[in-house]
């Protein structure tokens, strides 16, 4: 029997994907698909996949050609599945010619010629929603060059009080304004990233009129404020999304996964720790009409973990804070004490002070290492009492997260318009829980009233 296999991201099944199969099948007796994992077309750069895997695989099989459907997971996955299914063909598109003649040494290698005037592509860039970033600093730049590569997604607009902070590339933006009204009335959806005090009222101004929104935590100082936000878009049938772009690194959703699945043990502790000294612009910046207080820059980054395995209700929250006395809520470095039945967090922040930014997570049966900076990690360890049972674990990440949390938000906004509700869509995608941002907002918000702070001036 000829064994023949083929592979791909079958995103979006169409007339082009079927005939390459059945030409395919056509090599042979035996067709076995390999169909690529999620993970594995991020690490690959195929960040625009609309599909979750297991609708791909059912779109794969619904066409009744494969024998045989195979997920692929890894890089040099192929020789291994040759060898293993004792395979005689191997065979691709012909926009591949070359890239797999390496494989010549283990089976014949084709390649087809692709249908012409159809691809994937195509298709998932038919409709494009434009889209407005808001903020005030540099760090629009990366979102920007981020943005442009999301299949459909384009920014029309941006919204700055300082043009200098902008690259040439950004500036190319179709629209570049201080009104923030303008930028709503020139877009489908928005990110915000402004200063946090801006937050709560920029997100309801986008949503009463009409915006999907993406707002850099804290989306609010507070949980009642985050709770209007939220009843707002649902009211209105828009999605919402906190962004946190660690919570989309490959490598932290696996953590969390090893974590919640018992690989330490019970966990008894979470210790993160987010600071930084780029003390020359915002906004991390120590000048206050600008900058992000430490608790608002790294606050959110802090909790997010510890929130995520320890749960979003804690018995108490308690803060160490060294300040300006007469500025209390504006640190240069705080520590936050978390409390919960069984299991402690604690998380060190700061904008005027550094230290070692890694996270620890701690159970009954080991520990797992995660090292500076732990927010953008593409590696972590989870380390045993015999460290000959130790395991690494490595995730490639691009962009930061950025063009990942894109992604997710184009796939929460289409869900929601085909009648999913919000939080379902969230639950999908793999976002942020809305009880995690609800939590992270009220301490956040705790802190700048005050509540169970300890203050300690800064020595000048």
């Amino acid at each position: 029997m000829m064994k023949v296999i083929t592979y791909g991201t079958y995103d979006h099944l169409h007339r082009g994907h079927v005939r390459l199969l059945e030409r395919a099948k056509a090599l042979g007796d035996y067709l076995i698909v390999g169909v690529t994992s999620d993970d594995f077309d991020k690490q690959r750069g195929k960040i625009n996949v609309q599909q979750p895997l297991e609708e791909r695989i059912a779109a794969v099989r619904a066409t009744g050609i494969a024998d045989k459907i195979i997920v692929e997971e890894y890089e040099g996955q192929k020789i291994d599945d040759i060898k293993r299914y004792g395979v005689d063909i191997f065979t691709v598109g012909s926009d591949w010619v070359g890239h797999f003649d390496y494989l010549n040494e283990y089976c014949k290698v084709e390649y087809l010629e692709r249908t012409r005037g159809v691809s994937s592509t195509e298709i998932r860039s038919i409709k494009k929603q434009h889209c407005g970033l808001v903020g005030y600093t540099d760090y629009m730049n990366r979102v920007y060059a981020e943005c442009g590569l999301v299949n459909g997604l384009e920014v029309v607009a941006i919204c700055t009080k300082d043009r200098s902070s902008l690259s040439k590339n950004s500036l190319s933006a179709p629209l570049i304004t201080d009104n923030f009204n303008e930028l709503l009335d020139a877009v489908d959806l928005v990110y915000i990233h402004s200063h946090p005090d801006c937050h709560y009222e920029q997100v309801k101004k986008a949503l009463e009129a009409g915006k999907h929104v993406m707002c850099e935590a804290p989306l609010a100082k507070s949980a009642a404020e985050c709770d209007e936000l939220f009843s707002l878009a649902d009211e209105r049938d828009l999605v919402l999304m906190d962004s946190l772009r660690t919570a989309y690194s490959t490598a932290y959703a696996r953590m969390l996964l090893l974590v919640a699945g018992g690989r330490i043990g019970d966990v008894v502790s979470v210790d993160a720790t987010c600071t930084n000294l780029n003390t020359n612009r915002p906004p991390y910046s120590l000048s206050h009409e600008t900058a992000w207080s430490s608790m608002a820059a790294w606050g959110p980054t802090a909790l997010l973990p510890i929130f995520q395995i320890l749960g979003s209700s804690p018995e108490t929250v308690q803060f160490s804070s060294l300040c300006d006395l007469k500025d209390k809520a504006f640190d240069n470095f705080s520590r936050i004490s978390v409390e919960f039945q069984g299991a402690v967090g604690s998380a060190k922040v700061g904008a005027g002070a550094k230290s070692e930014g890694s996270l620890v997570v701690s159970g009954t049966k080991g520990y797992v290492y995660v090292p500076a900076p732990w927010w953008k990690t593409d590696y972590f360890e989870i380390r045993y009492e015999n460290s000959s049972d130790n395991r690494r674990y490595f995730y490639q990440l691009d962009g930061e997260g950025i063009r990942f949390e894109w992604v997710s938000f184009l796939r929460m906004i289409e869900a929601v318009s085909e009648g999913t509700d919000g939080e379902e869509a969230l639950r999908r995608e793999g976002g942020i829980e809305r009880d995690i941002t609800r939590a992270i907002c009220e301490v956040i918000g705790s802190f700048e009233r005050g509540d169970h702070v300890r203050y300690m001036e800064v020595h000048k």
